[in-house]
Parts: C-alpha cells; sequence; structure tokens
C-alpha cells in the first residue's frame, strides 16, 4: 500500500513500550503486595494466595485472551488486562519465596520484639531485601509481554487496526511473504532484538545484583 514500513516499526515501538510499562507495572505492584503478604503472614492467607497463584498459572493464554477480546474487543486496555491476570502469579510465587527466606532472618524477630507493625516491617525491612529479585523479574518479562503483545495483535485480539503495532505488521505481510517479504520481515527483527536486548539485560542484572552470582 506504499506506507512507510519504518515509520510504523517506530510507531509501533512506542505502542509496545507502553504496553509493556503498564502491564509490568501494574502485575508487578499487585504479585509484589500478594506475595510479601503471603511470606510474611503464612497460614490460610498464604494458601488462599498460592491457590489463587496455580489459578492464574493454569489459564491458557491465548484461549483467555480471545475470550476476554469478544467480550471488550480488541483494544490496548484488553491487551493490558491479558498481561495483568497472567502476570501478577509470577511476581507473588517469586516474592513469596524470597520473604520466607527473610522474615527467618535474626533482624526480623528483634523488629517484631521491639514492637514493630506488621506493615513496617514488610516494606522497611523485607521489601528492600526482596527488591534485586523484583528488578530482575520484571526485566526479564518485558520482552515476554512484547512477544504476548505481537500474538494477540497477529491474532486479532490485541491491537486493532488501523494503529500501527508489530504484531499487526507481521500479520498483514503474511500473504506478501513472496512479493513484499519486507513487510513482515523488519517487524519480526525488531520484535527478536528488543526481546533479546531485555533478556541479556535482566541476565546481567541478575548477575550484578546477586552477590552468589559474582565473581571475585
Amino acid at each position: 500500500m506504499g506506507r512507510d514500513v519504518l515509520s510504523k516499526i517506530i510507531y509501533g515501538a512506542r505502542i509496545s513500550v507502553i504496553i509493556a510499562g503498564i502491564s509490568i507495572l501494574v502485575s508487578g505492584a499487585l504479585g509484589t503486595v500478594l506475595g510479601l503478604v503471603a511470606g510474611y503472614f503464612g497460614g490460610w492467607i498464604d494458601a488462599i494466595i498460592m491457590r489463587l497463584v496455580d489459578i492464574s498459572l493454569s489459564i491458557p493464554i491465548v484461549l483467555f485472551a480471545l475470550v476476554l477480546a469478544s467480550v471488550l474487543g480488541p483494544s490496548q486496555t484488553t491487551v493490558v488486562t491479558v498481561v495483568v491476570v497472567l502476570l501478577w502469579s509470577r511476581y507473588a510465587r517469586l516474592i513469596r519465596g524470597e520473604t520466607l527466606t527473610v522474615v527467618i532472618q535474626d533482624y526480623i524477630l528483634r523488629a517484631k520484639v521491639s514492637g514493630s507493625s506488621d506493615m513496617r516491617i514488610i516494606f522497611k525491612h523485607v521489601l528492600p531485601n526482596v527488591a534485586n529479585s523484583l528488578l530482575v523479574l520484571a526485566t526479564l518479562q518485558v520482552g515476554f509481554v512484547i512477544i504476548l503483545e505481537a500474538t494477540l495483535s497477529f491474532l486479532g485480539a490485541g491491537i486493532p487496526r488501523p494503529t500501527p503495532a508489530w504484531g499487526l505488521m507481521v500479520a498483514d505481510g503474511r500473504d506478501l511473504v513472496i512479493s513484499a517479504w519486507w513487510v513482515s520481515l523488519f517487524p519480526g527483527i525488531a520484535i527478536m532484538l528488543v526481546v533479546l536486548g531485555m533478556n541479556l539485560l535482566g541476565d546481567w542484572l541478575r548477575d550484578r545484583l546477586d552477590p552468589k552470582q559474582r565473581q571475585i
């Protein structure tokens, strides 16, 4: 159709970054709070939250997205909702595990004996000690969110036309692979480079922030 592929890729990058940022911020905040509460208090609270995590992890991604898109219609809100529903459980499970190793430390017990409230202990003593793991997971999830958004857009359950999105660009060029291969190739390369770059950044942060991974 004579449209500038490079301009659409650049504009589509903005869409992907916005969706990834909002989705990871919301799902990360929700999952972190629930993970801290589950790991700190334990008991029936932990059991309920972990069963919700199991339910969330068992949801088929594509099927859930298609059902939600048919109800709400394809939009950025639909994509963000799907990502939040699917991602918060990963944060909750990770943060819960990290919290369980922190709450048994002596300084936590001393804080309880000194009369500090549970919320003060959670956000002042526990959260800073799990922040590194949270940062690494959030970085690694950027690539997953971009691929998921592109997949949903490719299937017609994500970003609606005519908004330029990488998944839509790949879908538009699937029937033109022989005559106009660049329509699908360059958006695919953009997705690959961004996902690879974020995964490498996440691996670097993990090695940098984890004392066990550092080389002397």
